[in-house]
């Protein structure tokens, strides 16, 4: 398969996927096909891209039933089937499917991408290659104070317009003159690339390949397409989303309703919750619970005194 930059033109891309027009009897997508190779912007340099993938829905069934062709007739019987294994958590069957996403990040996004162990991955290699003059820098919206209860996340306090614009001033001048100092180490004074790119900030970005099954995939969005997660790896993961709704829109239904939109209660929590259903007052001193099980239980009930 060929590997060409994002920043092709509409006809140059066209012009290679009609060079990969061919036919085949393996099962496909045509949403999947009509946006392969195209890229998705994200932030201000980033993007992701489908490469390839394997399966579709029918893909899951079929595994689901051990049975060959393409499933039953019926989309509503392969629905129920995926909504049965969603729920009650049967995932080798989703893991018959994979996807193939070519993406380009700040390397401290892909340094929080890694976390996720369960796929293949391959970095652009900077003691190999020169990294591109291109820095993440946020937007205003995106600047706030340090938040007091949170301690790896933002407060909703936002700054003022002039220390904004200091901000935004550090974060360009900096990165000018890391680069321009990473540009002379390589080129004047022959530094290796492997000790030159010591000296660049982690919002440079870079590129990889990451391959993944669809198990490990809903498990990753269920993280980082999420209120909680970080807002930069989280557009990301809002874009991957939209993909999987192109790829598989029967399992992006089913991962909506019983994993994303869903939460899960300890058993504890769940006698709890019959207790108040039969009528019966229960304070947070007499649930048995700790102050942060207690705020979580009261607000996915939204249970108020």
């Amino acid at each position: 398969m060929r590997n060409f930059p994002a920043e092709l033109s509409e006809a140059e891309i066209n012009k290679v996927r009609e060079e990969f027009q061919a036919k085949t009897v393996r099962v496909t997508s045509p949403e999947m096909e009509e946006i392969l190779y195209r890229p998705f912007p994200v932030l201000d340099h980033g993007f992701v891209r489908v490469i390839d993938y394997m399966g579709t829905d029918a893909s899951i069934v079929q595994a689901a039933r051990v049975s060959y062709g393409a499933g039953t007739k019926k989309i509503n019987e392969d629905r129920g089937l995926i909504n049965y294994l969603m729920r009650h958590r049967h995932t080798t069957p989703f893991e018959m499917c994979e996807i193939k996403l070519h993406l380009k990040m700040p390397i401290f996004v892909a340094r929080q991408w890694v976390r996720h162990r369960t796929a293949s991955v391959n970095e652009y290699s900077a003691r190999y290659s020169v990294l591109n003059n291109e820095f993440y820098i946020p937007e205003i919206s995106q600047l706030a104070r340090q938040s007091e209860t949170n301690k790896q996340g933002r407060s909703s306090d936002e700054f003022d317009k002039d220390s904004a614009e200091e901000i935004l001033r550090i974060l360009e001048q900096s990165c000018g003159d890391a680069y321009e100092k990473y540009s002379h180490m390589i080129n004047e004074l022959s530094l290796t690339r492997e000790l030159s790119r010591t000296i660049l900030p982690v919002n440079i970005y870079t590129e990889m390949y990451w391959k993944i099954n669809l198990h490990n995939l809903m498990h990753f969005l269920k993280l980082r397409a999420d209120s909680h997660a970080q807002y930069e790896i989280s557009c990301y993961a809002e874009i991957i989303l939209e993909i999987l709704k192109k790829w598989l829109p029967l399992t992006h239904d089913a991962f909506m309703n019983y994993q994303k939109g869903a939460f899960s209660l300890s058993k504890k929590c769940a006698e709890l919750l019959k207790r108040m259903v039969s009528g019966e007052k229960i304070s947070e001193k007499d649930s048995g619970l700790s102050k942060g099980e207690w705020l979580e239980f009261v607000s996915a009930f939204d249970i108020r005194d």
